[in-house]
């Protein structure tokens, strides 16, 4: 059984823990193609024999083997590890609210965003490259499975997401951009229309380019002097959640 830790070009990916295998099978089983097990740990906990039991039903290979999780780096908390295929999806091309990340580098920080996009009703997210894979177990263990109920499309540019997602007919869509600039409105202060609109966030050290300020609408999060910014995952958060209750 040939196997190795997760690369960044390989087509397959590792879903550590049985929240994430479990979040997986729910939601995209034809993705996995084994699940791997600890055999002397196989028939504790009534929520593994559940997992077991589901995904049987699903006819997915299930391999007990303890040396698969030395090789694959797992923690010895870790029960089960779903290897998948990474899905090639699109982002939904009107009417519903994109999140766009320009080279986010931080996988904590992709996987805590993609868990409160989810939670916030949000299923499409743009990501700008260069920027940290989505499908790093990191990052998928940080967003606690919720990569799974999103559509994540890369681009080599804002400017090619704009091309492709920017404008259909009379709908153009709303650009948000979170950044200091002269003209950033604040927040709380923001009022709109339509669901088609696009919240864009910077990277985690140097924000978003001056540049935007040309295509987007700027805005900020009024804080205290006290700290010198927020967290990118946590003003996303902020952002999503203040955006979804406009509706």
């Amino acid at each position: 059984m040939k196997l190795s830790r997760y690369k960044h070009d390989s087509e397959l990916s590792y879903a550590f823990g049985a929240t994430l295998v479990y979040e997986l099978a729910k939601t995209h089983p034809e993705l996995i193609t084994r699940v791997f097990l600890r055999p002397d740990l196989s028939m504790q906990g009534k929520k593994i024999i559940e997992i077991l039991s589901m995904l049987r039903g699903l006819e997915i290979e299930i391999i007990e083997n303890n040396k698969v999780f030395n090789v694959l780096g797992a923690k010895e908390s870790c029960l089960l590890i779903a290897e998948f295929q990474k899905p090639n999806t699109t982002l939904t091309p009107i009417g519903t609210a994109h999140i766009v990340l320009v080279n986010p580098s931080d996988s904590g920080n992709l996987g805590a965003i993609m868990r409160s996009a989810v939670a916030f009703g949000y299923q499409d997210i743009a990501i700008i490259t260069p920027a940290v894979d989505a499908y790093d177990p990191k990052t998928i263990r940080a967003s606690m499975g919720a990569i799974f109920h999103l559509n994540i499309q890369q681009f080599s540019s804002f400017e090619n997401y704009s091309q492709l997602y920017g404008n259909f007919g009379t709908n153009p869509r709303k650009y948000y951009a979170f950044m200091l600039n002269k003209n950033a409105q604040k927040l709380t202060e923001l009022s709109y229309i339509s669901n088609n609109y696009a919240i864009i966030f910077g990277n985690e050290a140097t924000g978003l380019p001056e540049s935007f300020a040309n295509v987007a609408q700027p805005i900020f999060i009024p804080q205290s002097d006290n700290v010198d910014s927020l967290n990118l995952s946590v003003a996303s958060s902020i952002a999503m959640y203040h955006f979804s209750q406009q509706k």
